[in-house]
């Protein structure tokens, strides 16, 4: 099984692993509860990863986030320039 980054809900910025090809996924969210997510591709040129977004967000919105995390990242890693 492959590991796939969720973004989004609960499982927000972890990977998870799954069977390959599984178009919607729903995780477990307290006891009776579930949140489901959907899979997404994220490119650049002929280069993709396959991610799965809660399915409140936009593929802007998950964009979005990307660049935000890799932006907190990449200020608060060791010796960053502020």
């Amino acid at each position: 099984m492959q590991s796939y980054l969720f973004i989004g809900g609960r499982q927000d910025g972890r990977t998870n692993p799954l069977q390959p090809g599984q178009e919607s996924v729903e995780m477990p969210m307290g006891i009776t509860d579930k949140e489901t997510y959907l899979r997404d591709t994220l490119s650049v040129g002929d280069v993709y990863i396959t991610i799965y977004r809660h399915e409140s967000l936009t593929s802007e919105q998950v964009l979005n986030r990307v660049v935000e995390y890799y932006k907190a990242w990449a200020m608060n890693k060791p010796g960053a320039r502020p």
